[in-house]
């Protein structure tokens, strides 16, 4: 019976979904029997692989992108990592069978999941009842899906009558033809291609190195995501990471290479993306149009808005496996990667409303086109994100709608409520605890230990349709929360900074309380975090944050390159006691330097001593290796314990009864 289905299977050129659901040993049983009776390659992700079997955790599953498998199991009955789950269904050719094993099917969405511990900010695993039940719901709705309880025979799913499927010889399709003549009369400009996994987009970027004449560099978020453009090359490509190649751009003329070839496009930042692309004359960027990458139609409207000008290419025939692929069908569907088709205009008025977790996820159409428009505003949104919206603790929704159309889409998430003595705790340096992103942010570097004490709404997301832009929904949306919500300190919002985007908040009501000092790997930009106060409490703390960041900025701005002026009426000429505060936590308790900076460069304009560690570094721009070298020193740790030493000497000298007040306090803290 399988025997006769994998081949059928094979003819018509598709891949399908069994599922076995039951007590986790008697699945990894069935699973082994079935891997017994079918010959293929069969990785198994999950933990205790039966004899035989390659085990691949799901974490590592990513070094399957490139490659084919036939067959594979994919254990779930303790974790469900659905990032995983979609990488391990691109792998797999035409033929196969993917092995989901579940906990007993009637009781999954009332078991906790392990793999809630990557998403939902918790200490514990949680229970996962939307998501598991909206996944239950897509499983049995396919027809060519099989399900095979415990306590049942195995029935497979008929398969539905295909043509046979021709399995492709190397040779490019009659589209990938088509694109590659256009693209190898091109002259000069900037080509995008997108295309859903298996349309073989890296094939096409590889034949069209080994088919230019002129030389061809490739770049792309990884090596071996690279493969199979770097093998459809022909030896003819050289690869580069993007850092590396930016480098090397900076350093060197590259305008005798050709071609620029950006594979997975989607996956690099935005403005090193655009930094590259302003090196060569053409240029060809793939990527994915929904996946684990990210958006390809969302990469379209935010990163390729900002270029001057592309051309729009794309690929629909699956090369790996047949049109209306049973796995591609039901992973599309689970996932939400299925992109809404373009928005039609209307005059109707716009509503805006609120919505909790609950209401989201029982409305499958509404769940579908709020997922979907912020996938294409963010184009770095993963599976990971649906779990975290669909079952994390915490989450509040708002919704713009044009006659029943989402056109509007605001996520936020809780934050703040802890404890005086974890806030102290954040502020030293010495806890951690997980999520409450801008609430801890204030407290580790902004100085604000108060901050993670009070109760806040983080916005995460926010999105609305490309038509219906600049007409004032995302402030409606925003101005709603303001008006409605109870019981809340401040709105807070963390992003990558860039004056239109800075511009748009400050629009809204928001005030910048901290810039990081560090560009952030994903968007190529530094880390803004901005409120709006809602109480008294969250003025005090949007005063004294600005307040803070503004007398600060002066030497912040040595370490931040952006264009911005924070005027400060601020004294330099003495300590103030949130100076003292801050030089305490830094002396007696683990505060960064970074964190700092501004009241360590006021203690070095007052102080009399030497102290030729902070000096060295701060006044005299020496690095820290370059200060290790000078001063004799072992390493980072012990330069680090010089320049605690040096700021506990000044604060002894300056004031000693003061110093020890505020050493009892920092210590007491912890």
């Amino acid at each position: 019976m399988l025997q006769a289905m994998q081949q059928r299977m094979q003819q018509q050129g598709i891949r399908r979904l069994l599922v076995i659901s039951g007590e986790s040993e008697w699945c990894r049983k069935q699973a082994q029997w079935l891997t017994a009776t079918l010959p293929g390659d069969w990785p198994w992700i999950g933990v205790r692989p039966p004899p035989g079997l390659s085990a691949l955790a799901s974490g590592a599953v990513r070094q399957l992108l490139g490659q084919e498998r036939l067959h594979a199991v994919f254990d779930a009955t303790q974790a469900l990592d659905v990032e995983a789950l979609a990488v391990l269904s691109g792998a797999l050719r035409a033929g196969s069978w993917l092995l989901l094993l579940t906990p007993p099917w009637r009781q999954w969405h009332r078991l906790t999941d392990d793999d809630s511990l990557r998403w939902s900010d918790g200490s514990q695993p949680i229970t996962t009842p939307h998501f598991i039940q909206h996944l239950q719901r897509q499983l049995a709705a396919d027809d060519e899906v099989t399900l095979w309880q415990q306590g049942e025979a195995l029935v497979l799913a008929p398969l539905a009558e295909r043509a046979s499927w021709r399995q492709p010889d190397g040779s490019p399709s009659t589209e990938q033809q088509a694109l590659l003549r256009q693209l190898l009369k091109a002259t000069s400009g900037i080509w995008v291609l997108t295309a859903a996994r298996g349309r073989g987009k890296s094939t096409l970027a590889g034949m069209l190195v080994a088919n230019s004449p002129l030389s061809c560099w490739i770049t792309g978020p990884s090596r071996a995501a690279s493969e199979v453009a770097c093998e459809w090359a022909q030896g003819r490509a050289q690869f580069l990471a993007p850092d590396a190649l930016l480098a090397h751009c900076r350093r060197q003329d590259v305008g005798q290479v050709g071609w620029l070839l950006v594979d997975e496009a989607a996956a690099i930042p935005g403005p090193l993306l655009q930094q590259l692309v302003s090196y060569f004359p053409r240029v060809l960027l793939t990527t994915t149009v929904q996946g684990y990458e990210g958006s390809g139609r969302g990469f379209l409207l935010k990163f390729c808005a900002g270029l001057p000008a592309f051309r729009s290419l794309s690929l629909q025939q699956p090369m790996r496996w047949a049109q209306d692929d049973s796995l591609e069908r039901v992973i599309n569907n689970a996932l939400l990667f299925n992109e809404l088709p373009e928005w039609q205009a209307t005059k109707q008025e716009i509503s805006v409303s609120q919505v909790e977790q609950r209401e989201l996820c029982a409305d499958p159409q509404r769940l579908r086109c709020f997922y979907a428009l912020l996938s294409s505003a963010h184009y770095r949104t993963s599976p990971l994100d649906l779990r975290r919206l669909m079952d994390a603790p915490g989450m509040h929704f708002a919704l713009a709608q044009m006659a029943q159309e989402v056109v509007g889409a605001l996520w936020l998430v809780d934050e703040g409520g802890l404890n005086a003595e974890l806030a102290h705790g954040v502020w030293a340096g010495r806890r951690r605890p997980r999520g409450n992103l801008v609430a801890q942010s204030l407290a580790a570097h902004g100085g604000q230990w108060w901050a993670p004490m009070l109760h806040s709404w983080r916005i995460t997301r926010i999105a609305v349709l490309p038509a219906l832009r600049r007409k004032g929904i995302a402030r409606r949306l925003i101005a709603q929360q303001r008006q409605q919500v109870q019981g809340l300190d401040f709105l807070s919002v963390s992003f990558g900074y860039t004056e239109p985007l800075w511009r748009f908040w400050q629009s809204c009501g928001f005030e910048l309380v901290r810039i990081g000092s560090k560009l952030e790997s994903r968007s190529g930009c530094y880390i803004a975090m901005a409120i709006l106060p809602l109480s008294k409490q969250g003025e005090a703390l949007r005063q004294a944050a600005h307040q803070r960041l503004a007398r600060d900025w002066q030497w912040l701005q040595q370490r931040i390159n952006v264009q911005l002026v924070l005027p400060s009426d601020g004294d330099d000429s003495q300590l103030a006691q949130e100076d003292w505060r801050e030089l305490a936590g830094f002396a007696f308790a683990h505060r960064p330097l970074a964190a700092s900076l501004g009241a360590l460069q006021r203690l070095l304009r007052i102080s009399r001593l030497p102290l030729p560690a902070l000096r060295l570094h701060l006044q005299r721009q020496q690095t820290p290796a370059q200060c290790i070298i000078q001063l004799g020193l072992s390493g980072q740790k012990t330069l680090l314990r010089h320049w605690r030493h040096e700021v506990a000497e000044a604060l002894t000298q300056i004031e000693a009864q003061h110093c020890h007040q505020w050493r009892a306090w920092t210590i007491r803290c912890c």
